[in-house]
């Protein structure tokens, strides 16, 4: 109904021949214009921001490799570093090893060293105790025999008879052993 009277109304539907020839002429114009103009700029701006992209990608590609070098001569020099370390606290801890046991060596010998000091003191007063007990048993055998014999002799008789006295007793050859050593 109200279609086909707009229709009707119209030109739209009606052909015309130098309307046509002229939207064509126009078209043409228009695209070699275009074409001329605006094509050529904007092929060159594609083409240049397609080889920006194609840098950037390699661009990207070589970083991306040079990291990924990077990155493996980080993880060398990482277990490197830990070898070191690792060999580092070997050496230390063989190097505490062997103070350690220098040190008690050094303490071994020196207690021994002590241990025989002592056994030498021990020894040498041992002796002085004997040669004092030596001496005090001819003094008092000396006064016994005197008053027994009533008869005062000469000091150096009485000693060569006290020593032959205290020769006589029991452990008197160690101890004069002794004595004389010392």
């Amino acid at each position: 109904m109200f279609l086909p009277s707009v229709l009707a109304a119209s030109s739209f539907v009606e052909v015309r021949p130098g309307l046509i020839f002229w939207t064509i002429v126009t078209f043409v114009i228009v695209l070699l214009v275009l074409r001329a103009k605006a094509w050529g700029p904007i092929l060159s701006l594609v083409e240049e921001r397609e080889k920006q992209i194609s840098n950037a990608i390699e661009s990207a590609k070589r970083e991306r490799a040079e990291a990924e070098k990077l990155l493996a001569d980080q993880k060398t020099a990482i277990a490197e570093a830990r070898r070191e370390a690792a060999e580092t606290t070997r050496r230390v801890q063989a190097d505490m090893e062997k103070f350690r046991d220098e040190l008690m060596a050094k303490s071994r010998k020196e207690a021994e060293e002590l241990k025989l000091s002592a056994r030498r003191e021990i020894e040498d007063q041992k002796a002085k105790a004997i040669a004092e007990v030596r001496s005090m048993a001819v003094d008092l055998a000396m006064e016994v025999a005197g008053k027994l014999i009533n008869e005062r002799m000469d000091d150096t008789k009485h000693r060569a008879l006290a020593e032959q006295f205290v020769q006589g007793l029991p452990g008197a050859t160690s101890a004069s052993a002794t004595r004389r050593s010392a």
